[in-house]
């Protein structure tokens, strides 16, 4: 009896260490999209946006993998404690990581859109390229918590969503004026604002993958907390 609760749980350890294995394969595509997307946004490479756009079916397809597999476990194994917070994480994180993939199909699309207008990236739209840099460090930052179970890092995610919303800000203000100086350039500006607006939500989703590893590590649920609130769990976490 002994030998087979040892080896349930150890079929069950490997069950959990999978799940985990499959978001960083999840998480891996979706950072990949990103900055092909990018990229094809930067050069209006339609080739490569296209593409972007295709991938996405298999950002979907594991995200439905990962859900059954989820609540198979759920079924046939009813964690408790840790184990039930990790299945919890795991299926918002995939959540999260899908809808960052659709902001990346997004990007691409504009790219798309530029190209065909015979738009060109001007120098003046360089803001966006600081808001990619800075989304696309949050998501690996964010994944790497979540790999480590680091609450640190994860932290740290959430403190770099302000400075990418005020990027995002900045940014829009940039353009604006752009718009207003030359009128012409109002459709093709209105498609980088659109581009800008989805890597701004790719910084949101990231911060939310933060959030769940420290729900994950600590079991405190900090979405919604106001600035004090948070102030106080973050000393906590580094005490």
């Amino acid at each position: 009896m002994e030998i087979q609760s040892k080896h349930i749980s150890q079929q069950f350890n490997e069950e959990m260490e999978n799940l985990r294995n499959q978001v960083m394969k999840m998480g891996g595509l979706v950072e990949q999209q990103i900055s092909n997307a990018v990229l094809a946004l930067k050069e209006l490479d339609v080739p490569k946006a296209e593409k972007v756009i295709k991938k996405d079916h298999m950002v979907n397809a594991l995200e439905v993998s990962v859900d059954e597999e989820c609540a198979r476990i759920l079924a046939r194994r009813q964690p408790a404690a840790s184990d039930l917070r990790m299945v919890v994480a795991v299926i918002k994180t995939i959540t999260d990581l899908e809808r960052i993939g659709d902001e990346a199909e997004k990007v691409a699309k504009m790219a798309i859109h530029i190209a065909e207008d015979d738009g060109v990236f001007h120098a003046r739209y360089n803001g966006i390229r600081h808001l990619s840099d800075h989304v696309s460090k949050m998501l690996h930052d964010a994944l790497d918590a979540f790999a480590r179970l680091d609450t640190e890092t994860a932290l740290r995610v959430l403190h770099d969503d302000e400075e990418a919303d005020s990027e995002y800000q900045s940014l829009m203000r940039q353009l604006i004026t752009h718009m207003m100086e030359d009128p012409r350039t109002i459709s093709e500006v209105l498609d980088i604002m659109w581009a800008a607006r989805a890597l701004e939500r790719i910084g949101d989703h990231s911060k939310n993958i933060g959030e769940y590893v420290i729900y994950l590590v600590e079991g405190r649920d900090i979405r919604h907390l106001d600035t004090d609130e948070l102030e106080e769990i973050e000393k906590d976490l580094m005490s």
